[in-house]
């Protein structure tokens, strides 16, 4: 697909998705992501790489959606399904299990019988771009594909993992008919946001994200995490039927 897509451009979020995984339209991305599929890292050197854009994950009707920053060039752009393969989706599952919003506390490869219980996964850039730094330019080609998948979605309440995705949410949830106050809302951890919209008001959560970086330094904290997922669940007005610590 050489043009962003319009919000009227599909039925669906399936005609979405079988649209966005030929998607081309950044040449640095599609350069990017096919050269680590070829590359491969060492320790998957026998396994096929995904090696391009990794729809959205989890049920179309749920009415909770974690938006991230983009797919890891050795997790997500391997396995071809959102945090999956890496740790930065070993410590996001493990906290969606641990407070019931997954069925297992791993993400190994798409076939390994993970679930999402209400809660769908997706990303203002699709692709996995070199040093996970994304320019501004292909954020704005890339949201094309996040404002038609909001269009197509109901969520009563949103996680943004990351300044980054709250930054290209705010933009384009206005654009899918919720109001945005002005000045924007500014990211933090914790933050809380109420919107009003044709379709219902919609919550806002800011979490710090699962990188690394923040998981190894104990900036974000399996507790931290969980809390805010555990508010925005109770906002969705979903009933959480497990809450265990994973050991």
């Amino acid at each position: 697909m050489g043009t962003k897509p319009s919000t009227a451009s599909f039925r669906n979020v399936a005609e979405l998705d079988a649209a966005l995984v030929d998607c081309r339209v950044c040449p640095r991305l599609v350069g990017w992501r096919e050269q680590v599929a070829r590359e491969k890292r060492a320790a998957f050197r026998h396994e096929e790489y995904w090696g391009r854009p990794v729809p959205g994950f989890g049920p179309i009707d749920a009415p909770l959606l974690i938006v991230g920053l983009a797919p890891a060039a050795h997790g997500a752009n391997r396995t071809g399904r959102m945090f999956t393969g890496d740790r930065s989706g070993d410590v996001l599952y493990a906290a969606l299990h641990a407070v019931g919003l997954a069925n297992q506390p791993t993400a190994v490869h798409a076939g390994d019988g993970l679930e999402l219980i209400s809660t769908r996964i997706t990303a203002p850039v699709h692709c996995a771009p070199p040093d996970n730094k994304p320019t501004p330019d292909e954020r704005e080609r890339c949201g094309a594909w996040l404002r038609a998948e909001l269009a197509l979605l109901r969520p009563r309440a949103v996680v943004v993992l990351g300044a980054f995705g709250w930054q290209a949410l705010l933009p384009a949830l206005a654009e899918a008919g919720w109001v945005v106050p002005r000045p924007r809302p500014r990211f933090a951890h914790g933050a809380h946001v109420e919107l009003v919209g044709e379709r219902g008001p919609l919550h806002l959560f800011g979490c710090y994200h699962v990188s690394q970086q923040n998981t190894f330094t104990g900036r974000l904290t399996p507790a931290m995490l969980e809390d805010v997922l555990r508010r925005a669940a109770g906002v969705a007005r979903l009933t959480l039927r497990r809450e265990v610590s994973v050991t």
